[in-house]
């Protein structure tokens, strides 16, 4: 008789259980050890780089940041913190914790898309696992043995954390708005996923809040609530009404977080008026430069290169885009057909899509396409990618793809460095894209910051070239012209500037230099006082004809005049010493050392300072103290004993 088989005595199958159980607790801590690691050496270089474009006036130039408080009012219009108050709130904490100093921010910023990535480490893992099998009594549409899950889902994060296309996101400080939006994204797909493993109403409300948090970050957090209910019916509850059977409240709950958002969009201090129709851009002409934006994400997503910053806008006809219309055309209707046949491949393109619906769909005011938008709609792309090398390659495929995470680190780490200052990032987006109006504008920017003002003149130029309206690089030039020691060339650019930007207080200030440039002082006084017509509180303006009033001899009104500038701008060292000089021809001398004393606390290195309060203090018989600075005057570069500047 044939014997039967040995039953396993039910002691020992605990103990495999739980041997089986400590095996796998032991993989997914190595995992997440080895995400962290990859993710810092590929960002460590990051830390150093500093400020740059957008950052300056959302984070070191943000008055709301002073605490933490009117961090929830953001300022409005088109800033990158405007009518996103968690955002907005980040960076005061930021500051409260090390002020302005930017490795601070750079390591915030990394510390996220760690968090991100092992976020999605959890949340692929729990899925490829077979969450719905588990908890739900309905068959996956995707299972793994816990092992394969465990592997997958840590190629899935790894090349995902080390990507190139994400560094826009990362390192350039203020495109946290994206990388905190994608967190927060995670977080509420996974915290849902444990409320239903668990069966706890805890992780249900992890998942509502960092909803809700999300909405307070980035408009793209709009489709979260969607995607949640589409992975209750793809991988939890099997059909769409048993979904909202099921789990009705909680979807009620994460589609409540919508409320505040549209009073977010649609309020006067938020984000009203830099996205949507009224904007100035047409849907069918804006909607041809998206078929050619998705294209260029997914090519991106596959061979990194080149990235660029600043893409700017560039326009261009349906017929030129045809093929791009068709494939994306393709791909949507095979997420429709899979949404239907093979549901977890659906969920995945809709991810994709509904990522980049709203800045696809929706006309905005500067840039046509952003790498940054790839942060979070680069998950379905990978998954994708890791699962038919996996299908393909079988066990070979992990030597394959940990060589493509090393590669793109190393590219990573790369592209870093053109982070490091802001002229080697516009020099890289204008030679990568010499066609972009804005980047050639704004290397100008930094080549004029840095002194280089032949150089900087010939991008304005060619920023007006490809875009001949391009008012603020008519004003640009004629700065760099007006450095240059050309006030008549300056004033014609002025004038085309001013065409456009009539109600620009800053370019009616240059103008009114430019005049003063030429000996023109009685229109350049129009011209300021102009400007403080339309611009009561522009600093500049109030200093400049504070010097043409002092200098003919009018020293009462311009003292006037340097008091206001320093009132709205205290922190000028320029403004003191002119006040300091006007006192002093008005024949208040102690008033006057006083002023040149502030100034040189804000900046000990200014020569006419040095040589202006030494001779302020030698008219009244102070010889003793006048001759130090007088000494560190001579040794700073100044030769003429004037109180002229």
């Amino acid at each position: 008789m044939p014997s039967r088989p040995t039953a396993v005595p039910r002691s020992a199958s605990r103990v495999i259980a739980t041997t089986a159980r400590a095996r796998e607790t032991w993989q997914v801590r190595l995992a997440g050890v080895g995400l962290v690691f990859a993710a810092v050496a590929a960002y460590a270089n990051s830390l150093g780089g500093p400020f740059i474009f957008d950052d300056l006036l959302s984070i070191p130039q943000n008055p709301t940041l002073a605490n933490w408080l009117t961090a929830l009012a953001p300022p409005g219009g088109a800033l990158t913190v405007s009518g996103r108050p968690f955002l907005n709130l980040t960076f005061a904490v930021n500051r409260f914790l090390g002020g302005d100093v930017v490795g601070g921010y750079h390591a915030v910023n990394l510390l996220i898309h760690v968090v991100a990535g092992l976020t999605l480490f959890g949340l692929v893992r729990r899925t490829l696992a077979g969450l719905s099998r588990a908890r739900a009594g309905m068959p996956a549409p995707v299972t793994r043995p816990a092992a394969d899950a465990t592997w997958i889902a840590f190629a899935v994060a790894l090349l995902w954390l080390v990507h190139p296309l994400q560094t826009e996101s990362v390192t350039y400080v203020v495109q946290r708005a994206e990388s905190l939006m994608g967190l927060l994204y995670l977080l509420t797909l996974y915290g849902f996923v444990r409320g239903v493993e668990a069966g706890s109403q805890r992780w249900f409300a992890l998942a509502v809040g960092c909803c809700l948090l999300g909405m307070f970050t980035k408009e793209v957090m709009v489709s979260a609530p969607l995607l949640v209910f589409l992975y209750d019916r793809t991988f939890v509850a099997g059909s769409y009404r048993a979904a909202w059977r099921q789990r009705r409240g909680v979807h009620l709950l994460l589609a409540a977080t919508w409320l505040p958002l549209a009073v977010l969009v649609g309020g006067g201090a938020g984000r009203a008026g830099t996205a949507g129709l009224g904007v100035g851009v047409s849907f069918a002409a804006y909607a041809a430069t998206q078929f050619e934006a998705l294209c260029r994400y997914l090519a991106l997503s596959v061979w990194p290169c080149p990235l660029i910053i600043d893409y700017g806008v560039q326009w261009v006809a349906w017929r030129e885009v045809w093929p791009q219309v068709l494939g994306v055309t393709a791909l949507v209707a095979a997420t429709g057909w899979a949404l239907v046949r093979r549901p977890a491949v659906g969920f995945l393109g809709l991810w994709f899509f509904a990522i980049l619906a709203p800045t696809s769909l929706i006309p905005g005011m500067r840039q046509t396409l952003a790498e940054h938008r790839m942060y979070l709609a680069l998950v379905p792309v990978v998954v994708l990618g890791v699962l038919a090398v996996q299908a393909v390659l079988g066990r070979r495929a992990r030597w394959v793809l940990l060589a493509v995470a090393a590669v793109g680190g190393g590219l990573t780490a790369r592209r870093n460095l053109d982070y490091q200052s802001d002229a080697r990032i516009w020099a890289d987006a204008v030679a990568k894209r010499p066609g972009n109006a804005a980047a050639q504008n704004n290397y100008g920017n930094i080549l004029a910051r840095e002194g280089r003002f032949e150089a900087a003149l010939a991008c304005y130029d060619a920023a007006l070239r490809i875009e001949p309206g391009f008012a603020d690089a008519q004003h640009n030039a004629g700065n760099a012209l007006l450095s240059l020691g050309r006030p008549a060339e300056a004033m014609v650019r002025y004038e085309q500037a001013l065409r456009a930007l009539a109600g620009r207080a800053e370019v009616r200030t240059k103008l009114g230099d430019a005049l003063r440039a030429l000996g023109r002082n009685d229109e350049a006084r129009a011209q300021y006082e102009e400007a403080l017509r339309q611009d009561p509180n522009y600093a500049a303006a109030h200093n400049n004809l504070g010097n043409l009033l002092r200098e003919a001899d009018r020293q009462p009104e311009a003292i006037a005049h340097y008091e206001a500038a320093i009132r709205l701008k205290p922190e000028v060292p320029e403004v003191y010493n002119n006040l300091g000089i006007a006192l002093l021809i008005a024949g208040r001398p102690h008033d006057a050392i006083a002023r040149f004393e502030q100034a040189l606390r804000l900046n000990p290195d200014l020569a006419q300072v040095h040589l202006n309060l030494g001779l302020a203090l030698a008219s009244i018989g102070r010889g003793a103290e006048a001759a130090p600075h007088l000494q560190t005057a001579r040794r700073l570069g100044a030769t003429l004993p004037d109180l002229g500047r």
